[in-house]
């Protein structure tokens, strides 16, 4: 029996659905406030990955009507360089969100930088202090990934009071607020990582099951519980023989989704969702000030 049974919860539909609202929004508030929202996006170095993300999310940035100010600096630019970019940023009235792009040349302490972005222009949501209000339950900007996923779970009225949770990766990027978010929604969380023993035993009692480790297709069929909701957070670049190279996530889509109830693809699932949640988080910014 090969087909598939899963849903596909569709990120990519609902990412475009969230722009259009966003679109709407801004369209209503602009006229009284005299601007729109704007978004910087700091890029070091000439990583070609990151330059494809940037463009996306100024495309993406452009479709909503957000002013998107992509600053491009050489692989040498030192850290008190950007660190006084990043201090204009923050002083300057027309951005309102800030965002690092990911990975930085190896000179460079990424983790410096993002302390240096102001806490409600932190459109990544990884600041220590938005993510200690994630902690505390309070409102603050929220990790772009963790909240696309929850948002995506919400928009197919995916239960998750009292349902056991498994988040497969503990990184401070996804897994551990990912985790806070979904004890928040009531669910019981487990949070799995490499080090676990037994990974599969663990994944199998999942009602929810979310991988963000960054392993190609670590999570198969047999490790997923039959009629369990399935959310791959990875994006892995694989090659084949010929050399084209396809993304393929951290879940195995054609075994799992034989046996999952719901399952989110890769590409078209969380990807979109994470940009929409940027976005989003801007805009957020942007009405504070009004």
């Amino acid at each position: 029996m090969n087909t598939q049974t899963a849903k596909i919860l569709d990120g990519k539909a609902l990412a475009a659905k969230i722009q259009q609202s966003l679109s709407t929004q801004i369209a209503q508030v602009q006229p009284q406030i005299g601007r729109s929202p704007g978004l910087a996006v700091l890029m070091v170095g000439d990583n070609p990955a990151s330059a494809a993300y940037v463009r996306g999310k100024e495309r993406a940035c452009e479709k909503v009507g957000i002013a998107s100010f992509g600053k491009h600096f050489p692989t040498q630019t030192s850290q008190a360089e950007l660190e006084d970019e990043i201090a204009a940023l923050n002083q300057d009235e027309k951005v309102d969100g800030i965002l690092v792009q990911l990975p930085l040349p190896e000179h460079l302490d990424s983790v410096g930088l993002l302390h240096k972005i102001a806490p409600e222009k932190d459109a990544d949501g990884l600041h220590p202090v938005n993510l200690g209000k994630l902690m505390r339950g309070e409102d603050g900007l929220r990790s772009c990934t963790p909240a696309g996923v929850m948002r995506l779970l919400e928009e197919y009225q995916i239960p998750l009071q009292g349902k056991q949770a498994v988040v497969v990766g503990r990184s401070i990027l996804v897994g551990k607020p990912l985790a806070l978010m979904l004890l928040e929604a009531n669910a019981t969380v487990t949070v799995a990582h490499s080090r676990s023993h037994d990974l599969a035993s663990i994944c199998q009692t999942a009602d929810i099951l979310v991988a963000a480790v960054g392993r190609n297709e670590l999570i198969t069929g047999e490790m997923v519980k039959p009629g369990a909701i399935v959310v791959d957070v990875g994006i892995n670049r694989v090659v084949d023989v010929d050399g084209n190279s396809r993304l393929i996530g951290d879940v195995h889509f054609e075994s799992a989704s034989k046996v999952a109830a719901y399952i989110t693809p890769v590409p078209g699932g969380i990807g979109p969702m994470t940009v929409a949640m940027l976005l989003q988080n801007t805009v957020s910014s942007y009405l504070k000030k009004f």
